[in-house]
């Protein structure tokens, strides 16, 4: 006789346990996520195309669903539902807000609803300085001059999990149309204790041209980075918000994404450099190619990563921070969530209410 199957407790876990949870280990997230990114390349996901939902009335503003599911290790299945309202800045509340869903694989019933904004920012933070490990290794030395323009949420959990996993720098650059928010992150720098001096740039073409790293983390929605002079230098580039460089810069760069077909499309600075020149040449490889050494990361142009992000690392994350608090036992678990769970029904066959 087949085993009955269980309908699993829903829970709900809040943004200050998901904090609780990854705060402080920044090389375990990164861990996971590069467990991730293997399961993906080794054909262990399914990780179909983000749906838009766009709205008429309000353009600059979208909400995003990511479906995805993932064996291995983490064997989940799950949602992320992730929007980006950029007046909120305005407003003084962050632009972007997300929750998870996670899913059992054996009986389909979603076990958690976690709050996402922070699962995400971290599993965008580690792939970026998972990227940022890899693609500087053939160089003589890391990279010591890191620049961030754009100076939100993404670009402060970048340099956490930067120097979480061992980076040190000599100096770090900002870059902001803003110059509240770029004074924000300076002052920010300079109460976590970030090592180096901090400069504030007023042009992007001084950040780039005195920055070894460079991390764009804008909501810009069209290229605005358009000189392949100012990259000479070679730096490595984590091109996180995808649509600040215009073809002509990554056609002089060494390129690598996290996914090709989710990367060319969208309109992402990859996608306008395949629309450009009819073919897609300019992709040197995967991150998965570089972490099997399938691929060599050239040293002699500018190397440039593009992560569209994939679903699949936030489930791998969003996992993590479900088990340990379920094995903590902090879950906040939803009475009586899913009420018609018998056949049946509950015992009452008079057809009164209960």
């Amino acid at each position: 006789m087949t085993p009955k199957a269980q309908v699993p407790p829903f829970a709900v876990i809040s943004g200050a346990q998901v904090h609780r949870m990854l705060s402080g280990n920044e090389k375990h997230t990164v861990e996971l996520v590069e467990s991730a990114y293997r399961a993906h390349g080794a054909a262990q996901t399914v990780n179909p195309p983000s749906y838009f939902l766009r709205f008429p009335d309000r353009p600059n503003s979208r909400i995003i669903a990511l479906p995805a599911s993932i064996g291995g290790e983490t064997q989940v299945d799950g949602l992320k539902w992730i929007s980006s309202f950029p007046d909120n800045v305005a407003a003084g509340i962050p632009r972007a807000s997300a929750v998870l869903l996670l899913n059992d694989q054996a009986t389909g019933y979603p076990l958690a609803c976690l709050e996402s904004s922070i699962i995400s920012a971290a599993r965008t933070a580690a792939s970026a300085a998972l990227a940022a490990d890899r693609l500087t290794r053939a160089r003589p030395e890391r990279p010591r001059r890191v620049g961030f323009i754009g100076t939100g949420l993404i670009a402060r959990y970048i340099h956490t999990y930067l120097t979480g996993t061992g980076w040190t720098f000599d100096e770090v650059g900002i870059h902001d149309l803003s110059v509240e928010h770029a004074n924000g992150y300076r002052d920010y720098l300079a109460r976590s204790g970030a090592h180096g001096s901090v400069t504030v740039h007023e042009r992007a073409e001084d950040l780039i041209r005195s920055s070894d790293l460079v991390v764009f983390a804008t909501v810009a929605a069209t290229p605005h980075v358009t000189d392949p002079d100012w990259f000479a230098h070679k730096p490595v580039v984590l091109n996180v918000s995808l649509r600040d460089l215009a073809p002509e810069v990554l056609l002089a760069s060494a390129n690598f994404l996290d996914d090709i077909e989710h990367c060319l499309k969208a309109d992402t600075s990859p996608h306008l450099t395949e629309q450009a020149t009819g073919n897609r040449d300019f992709i040197d490889g995967t991150l998965y190619d570089v972490l099997t050494g399938r691929v060599a990361v050239p040293t002699d142009r500018p190397v440039v990563f593009s992560p569209f992000g994939l679903g699949v690392l936030d489930l791998a994350v969003g996992k993590y921070v479900y088990d340990k608090v379920r094995d903590g036992g902090e879950l906040a678990v939803v009475d009586d969530f899913f009420y018609e769970v018998e056949r049946y029904g509950r015992g009452n066959v008079s057809g009164e209410r209960p």
